[in-house]
């Protein structure tokens, strides 16, 4: 049987997310680029684009709009599989609508630390509902 949400593991998925986190509202290139698996198997979908691979991912982040200051996170769950497999799943707001987003990714420990494999970013269009 799998190991679920072992303290130590999801420990250090929270503060490499923590981190992530940070260097996204810095907009801080390198340690964004360093948390993806550098792999052209890696997958991002966002709110309007469909990326395949890390360099795909790297370059689309140096042409989108940065994430703004005003973002806030809540509602984030982090759970572990074993020692190296993780899901943080968390909503936010941008500080500047109403609109909530969803953020999912998939966190693999790969030659000693944790990166990201997969992630998806989405807008709940049932916030903007009234």
């Amino acid at each position: 049987m799998t190991d679920i949400n072992l303290p130590a593991v999801v420990k250090q998925v929270t503060e490499a997310f923590i981190d992530y986190e940070r260097a996204l509202l810095v907009n801080e290139m390198e340690t964004l680029d360093h948390y993806f698996w550098d792999s052209v198997h890696t997958v991002r979908y966002g709110v309007a684009e469909n990326l395949y691979g890390a360099q795909d991912i790297a370059a689309y982040r140096r042409v989108c709009v940065p994430v703004g200051p005003g973002r806030e996170l809540y509602n984030t769950v982090v759970s572990t599989f074993g020692e190296d497999y993780a899901t943080v799943s968390t909503q936010f707001r941008d500080g500047e609508t109403a609109r909530v987003g969803r953020q999912m990714q998939t966190w693999a420990r790969i030659d000693g630390r944790w990166q990201v494999v997969a992630a998806h970013v989405s807008i709940d269009l049932s916030s903007l509902q009234e």
